[in-house]
């Protein structure tokens, strides 16, 4: 994982290179309310328009409703930050997006996953850990992402360290973020580099 940071923003799609389809409308070719939308943005704890913001921006309530919900899930939920992240590395991979990716990955490390868990996620590999509540929450998210649905063992094994509203809170992440990844893959919105974190290779690598 540790290469030397890309130069310019990691594409989104690995086929042939390709414009990004949607990308930030200048100030003045916004309409009010997508002007309003993206000033609530900016005052909120995101600070700004990016990521998946940026084609939403299209639909500026439909933004809004869809920010309204990841502020919850990424700051606010009962989830520790640390299995939040991992998470969000778990279906950044599994889609294969790139914004997503070098955004949670950096964040995973700092919160305290492991490294050769992110290098194992981004190889398309099991994520081997020692931290019970990681292990249970791979193989929840892992399952909810392969087959729509998880098994009774892996849903006990969640639901024993993480409660109702943690099973609930976590399958609601995992949607949440396939689905603005969904729509940055369809955008081709570009990664932003990171030090030390490499783009994903396209998969399986």
């Amino acid at each position: 994982m540790n290469t030397h940071p890309p130069s310019r923003p990691a594409s989104q799609g690995f086929s042939l290179p390709a414009p990004e389809r949607l990308p930030m409308l200048p100030a003045e070719a916004m309409s009010a309310a997508q002007r309003e939308a993206a000033e609530a943005l900016i005052a909120g704890p995101r600070k700004a328009v990016f990521g998946p913001f940026i084609p939403l921006l299209r639909s500026p309530a439909l933004m809004s409703r869809v920010g309204q919900v990841g502020e919850y899930l990424r700051f606010d939920s009962v989830l520790e930050v640390r299995i939040r992240e991992l998470a969000m590395c778990l279906v950044a991979r599994h889609v294969s997006n790139q914004f997503e990716w070098l955004m949670h990955a950096p964040l995973a490390l700092k919160a305290g996953v492991p490294q050769d868990s992110l290098e194992a996620i981004a190889a398309g590999r099991y994520p081997h850990s020692t931290a019970a509540d990681e292990a249970a929450m791979v193989d929840f998210v892992t399952e909810l992402l392969q087959h729509h649905g998880v098994s009774d063992s892996s849903y006990a094994a969640a639901l024993a360290l993480f409660g109702e509203q943690g099973v609930v809170e976590l399958t609601t992440l995992v949607g949440y973020f396939t689905m603005v990844c969904w729509v940055m893959n369809v955008a081709r919105t570009p990664g932003q580099p990171q030090p030390d974190f490499s783009a994903l290779a396209a998969f399986p690598a």
